[in-house]
């Protein structure tokens, strides 16, 4: 183990939980905003005459910006505390989602909503979940996966929600719309974010590895090509799966639905394999999740009905939200909490090209061959890669 700290305490800090609620609101706000893209495909498509990789790029920009700009969140957030930087971002979104519904084009909405919740969900996303683990010690894996289901209840609520607002309002008022909520309930949540003791003494007296130490190490090396691999499997059928169950014949609610689908699938993951993680070792677990997450791969390339999608999007977003409510906890385990946030930012970087390129691939080959067989099997072979990866960034980290 590098640099990690095991001490036992029957009680966690004062306001440790109020911290895991507010994470679990600002994560649901955010990511429910990022995965409402899937009720916005259908009414840009018409309104643009887009195609499907230019209307993924809108997906892709975002969420290879939020990755990419987790580091600088993260380092910044050690400085400053998670508060001031996760309410910029909500304001960034905000005025992203305001900015792409008064665009005249295409290029307009990608550019505005891509950069504005690209750079919010950055500024965010990193320094809420690294807030939360110095906190926790003995129940560190519970309060992650608390704390991160937010994204699971998010992508559950918000895409159902804009599509219910798609029918009284045109796609322009549900972005005002979803503006607004960012502003109400998003900024609620990251002013009750702030930092724990552990983390708040002078940098070199807070026990763990410093970040150029922890960036040198083999178990960062591996863990991040798990997350370079694993990227596509957990972004594409966020941005596809909707439009797949649609040109088989599902209706546009169910369809659109899916993601929500995903979303009941990714809180189970983050409750239930959260608390498990903390009897059967969280790295185990990761590789259990990451082996799950492809082989649901296998199933959606078979779907040609309702039932075997809404399976796929559960087994998906179960897998999901395992891996991603362990990362945090097991980045505590390896490096400890002098430099959480900076070693989670930068981690996160390697879902970025996944992020972007993924989504957008995908559209680009079912323009040209009017399949996503051939992106469902490859993601499938990057997955059981990302599960070889995972085994070796885990290997020296103790049952925990």
């Amino acid at each position: 183990m590098l640099g990690a700290v095991t001490t036992q305490h029957d009680d966690e800090p004062r306001g440790a939980w109020t911290v895991v609620w507010a994470c679990f609101t600002a994560l649901a706000v955010i990511f429910g905003v990022a995965y409402s893209f899937a009720a916005f495909f259908e009414p840009l498509q018409q309104q643009f005459q887009a195609r499907r990789a230019d209307l993924s790029l809108m997906f892709g920009l975002s969420g290879g910006l939020y990755f990419v700009l987790g580091a600088g969140a993260g380092l910044l957030a050690d400085r400053v505390g998670p508060r001031a930087v996760t309410s910029a971002g909500m304001v960034c979104i905000a005025a992203g989602l305001l900015g792409a519904s008064v665009a005249s084009s295409m290029a307009g909405v990608i550019g505005a909503y891509g950069l504005g919740v690209g750079v919010g969900i950055g500024l965010v996303y990193t320094p809420a979940i690294a807030c939360v683990q110095p906190w926790f010690t003995r129940r560190r894996g519970l309060a992650a996966g608390l704390a991160s289901a937010g994204i699971g209840a998010g992508t559950l609520v918000l895409p159902l929600l804009v599509a219910a607002l798609l029918g009284v309002l045109d796609w322009r008022g549900a972005l005002r719309a979803l503006a607004l909520l960012v502003l109400v309930a998003g900024l609620a949540g990251t002013w009750l974010l702030r930092r724990a003791p552990a983390a708040s003494a002078r940098a070199g007296a807070v026990a763990g590895t410093p970040l150029a130490q922890a960036l040198r190490s083999p178990a960062f090396g591996w863990m991040y090509l798990m997350c370079v691999l694993g990227a596509p499997a957990m972004f594409i059928p966020f941005a596809h799966v909707s439009a797949a169950a649609r040109d088989a014949g599902i209706d546009e609610v169910r369809a659109v639905g899916l993601v929500g689908l995903i979303g009941v699938g990714s809180l189970v993951g983050r409750f239930a394999i959260g608390a498990l993680a903390d009897r059967l070792g969280r790295p185990l677990t990761l590789i259990l999740m990451e082996a799950s997450l492809g082989l649901s791969m296998a199933l959606w390339s078979l779907a040609n009905g309702y039932a075997a999608f809404a399976v796929f999007a559960v087994w998906m977003g179960l897998s999901y939200g395992g891996i991603v409510s362990l990362m945090p906890a097991l980045v505590m385990d390896l490096f400890g909490a002098r430099a959480v946030s900076s070693i989670l930012g930068v981690l996160y970087t390697g879902a970025a090209f996944g992020n972007l390129a993924g989504p957008f691939v995908a559209g680009a080959v079912f323009d040209r061959t009017g399949s996503y067989q051939p992106v469902i099997w490859g993601s499938l072979v990057l997955s059981a890669l990302a599960t070889l990866a995972a085994a070796r960034a885990v290997r020296p980290v103790k049952a925990a």
